[in-house]
């Protein structure tokens, strides 16, 4: 099976989708932001990844007057979010220098309003974030743009994995193993689950990292994962939640380098003496069938 996100489809057989995930690593600043999408670019992804908030409906009540120090002083966990989510000129922006660039974009909504708010920008998918998993108004509201849909995985049970593929359908739908420890411990990977996720479900299953370094990445594609999520940086060092967690250029660069070496390993499965064998062949083996 695959699924048509854009100009690319998703499915065995197919390139590998590398999704650069930009999140809030943008810290709010257009102009970072577009550095970011050409991060991506440069490196040979297809899409860009956002998320998108309501703050005063996406915070968590608990959250909302919790004081967080930022770059911009002191300010309320609420007025954060404000202070770094993205309006409908900006992405208007990001879809511009998107496109110019070749890419793909889309945003993680984490609330029905912003749902609509992307639908309205004509966005070609719809991520879920590993925390909206059981926000079943949430994934109704995206099932109802009949897009396709990319729901990560981690935080997140069997069960509520099935509840939430029932309420998408599986249509349109590529599956992401991921769990949400940011940075993750390779202990923490589980990239066994990629394979009982392929067996569950009918529908492409990639992965999403939360790593730090590219071999777990890269295992996950040998293992079948046919779509890869990486959250990138400018600086690791930067300010903000999921720069320790993302890969800086050199390293999203060589992650997608790697990954198309690996597809062009895997080949076909079927054994074969290769034209370059034929010559070793001749000179060292002795005894001939």
């Amino acid at each position: 099976m695959t699924v048509q996100i854009g100009s690319h489809r998703i499915g065995m057989g197919e390139p590998v989708y590398v999704i650069a995930e930009i999140g809030l690593n943008h810290n709010g600043d257009i102009g970072l932001a577009k550095q970011l999408i050409d991060v991506a670019a440069s490196a040979g992804a297809q899409a860009v990844k956002f998320q998108k908030r309501t703050p005063e409906i996406a915070t968590p009540e608990h959250m909302k007057d919790v004081p967080r120090e930022t770059p911009w002083g002191t300010m309320s966990y609420l007025d954060y979010r404000r202070r770094v989510e993205f309006g409908r000129v900006e992405y208007a922006q990001i879809a511009a220098h998107a496109a110019e660039r070749g890419l793909d974009w889309f945003a993680s909504p984490w609330d029905v309003p912003s749902v609509a708010f992307l639908y309205e920008l004509d966005v070609p998918a719809f991520k879920v974030a590993s925390a909206s998993v059981t926000d079943l108004e949430l994934l109704e509201a995206i099932a109802e743009t009949r897009k396709p849909v990319i729901p990560s995985t981690g935080m997140s049970t069997l069960d509520e994995i099935d509840m939430a593929v029932a309420t998408l359908g599986t249509e349109k739908l590529v599956i992401l193993h991921a769990t949400s420890t940011y940075p993750m411990p390779p202990e923490e990977a589980n990239l066994r689950v990629i394979g009982e996720l392929q067996q569950r479900y009918p529908a492409p299953v990639g992965y999403s990292g939360h790593e730090r370094g590219l071999q777990i990445s890269l295992a996950a594609v040998t293992l079948g994962a046919v779509a890869v999520e990486r959250h990138i940086t400018l600086d690791r060092t930067m300010w903000g939640s999921d720069h320790a967690a993302s890969l800086e250029p050199l390293g999203f660069e060589h992650l997608v380098r790697d990954i198309r070496v690996i597809e062009q390993a895997m080949g076909d499965g079927v054994k074969r003496v290769f034209p370059g064998e034929e010559a070793p062949k001749a000179k060292l083996r002795r005894v001939l069938a």
